[in-house]
């Protein structure tokens, strides 16, 4: 095995190299690095484009309470209604589905040496965060979102 294929394969084993596939053009929207640095703030690029986490309780969107969607920040898709939100008490917005199935797609996160579903906007490949089988019925599922990923719409 030369040193090219060594890096690629240990990169694919640690997930590194999944905001290049998000940039590849493989979604409807679809920017370069620099439009995504142009119009995002860098806390913003780094969740959405390189799969950054923010700071649990940081985020406005973990406290909104009102009537409404929540949008990809990246394209305005709705991803989350209001009536799916709920406190998890994990400092991040929370929901128990998208609006649909195909708002959302996901992919396995083996960052952390565990696995884990990674959920991303369907349309633009934006990060938005992981989904968890720890939330409440009648899913069963946590949808933790980083806020940044999102700006809400109220109805």
């Amino acid at each position: 095995m030369n040193r090219r294929n060594f890096i690629a394969t240990t990169a694919a084993l640690f997930g590194i190299g999944a905001q290049a596939r998000a940039a590849e053009g493989s979604f409807e929207v679809t920017r370069s690095r620099a439009e995504w640095k142009a119009m995002l703030t860098a806390q913003e690029f780094s969740v959405m484009r390189e799969e950054g986490t923010e700071r649990a309780f940081t985020s406005p969107l973990n406290n909104e309470k009102r009537a409404g969607t929540f949008l990809c920040k990246g394209c305005a898709l709705p991803l989350y209604s209001s009536e799916h939100k709920y406190d998890s008490g994990t400092g991040w917005p929370s929901f128990w589905q998208a609006v649909s199935p195909d708002a959302i797609g996901t992919k396995t996160d083996r960052k952390l040496f565990l696995a884990r579903t990674e959920c991303h906007c369907a349309r633009c490949g934006s990060h938005l965060g992981h989904i968890f089988d720890d939330g409440p019925q009648p899913t069963g599922k946590r949808h933790c979102i980083n806020g940044v990923s999102l700006t809400f719409a109220p109805a």
